[in-house]
């Protein structure tokens, strides 16, 4: 499996697409959200001959969703995400104009993802983890053949997601980092929702909010 990240809106979010050598994609968490930020996902896809399947979150907050319903409608896929996010995602109408998102579009979900599911595409399988604490319904996307995490706002390079925001929990996330993340090799590399990408034992050993 190929990551490509794109870093999209205000937020500077991470937008990722999965893709394999059969050119079947998933698009996880698309950031895009004006013209052009739509135009260089759409681009991307277009020039590597890539056949979108699958729209997955992994989570709701306003910047991780505001392509949701510009890929759903393009590419003509559905909504993945946990059942349990599904609050954080109805919230955004009403609090999206004070971000400045005026012409955000709501999405709503196809289908519920549990811990446990596989996502399947292409030759590729990815473990579905449920890791709260950053939001209630947050999942993570794991490659175990490829040894990729595609991790959301649960742990960053050397930080942590906040947890400050309505359905966050310190202690939970810090317990979905220790049991569900750092139980993985530790060569596992983490795709996070912004910044750079890390591995689980880099962050094992240099992340002060975990040791």
């Amino acid at each position: 499996m190929t990551v490509t990240c794109l870093t999209f809106n205000p937020f500077a979010e991470n937008t990722y697409l999965l893709h394999d050598e059969t050119k079947e994609c998933v698009v996880v968490d698309p950031g895009c959200y004006d013209a052009a930020e739509k135009a260089t996902l759409q681009k991307f896809i277009s020039d590597n001959g890539l056949k979108v399947v699958k729209l997955l979150n992994t989570h709701c907050h306003i910047d991780h969703v505001l392509g949701n319903k510009f890929v759903a409608d393009t590419y003509g896929v559905g909504l993945e995400m946990h059942e349990a996010d599904l609050p954080t995602l109805r919230a955004i109408p009403a609090y999206a104009p004070s971000y400045g998102f005026v012409n955000y579009e709501e999405q709503l979900p196809a289908a519920f993802l549990i811990e446990n599911d596989t996502v399947t595409f292409g030759n590729t399988e990815l473990k579905v983890i449920f890791a709260p604490g950053h939001a209630p319904g947050h999942v993570v996307f794991y490659d175990e053949q490829g040894k990729h995490l595609i991790g959301g706002d649960v742990l960053f390079h050397q930080s942590i997601g906040r947890t400050d925001l309505p359905g966050g929990d310190f202690d939970t996330l810090i317990s979905s980092i220790k049991t569900k993340l750092f139980v993985l090799p530790e060569d596992v590399t983490v795709y996070p929702g912004h910044g750079p990408s890390t591995t689980i034992g880099f962050e094992k050993k240099n992340n002060p909010f975990l040791r």
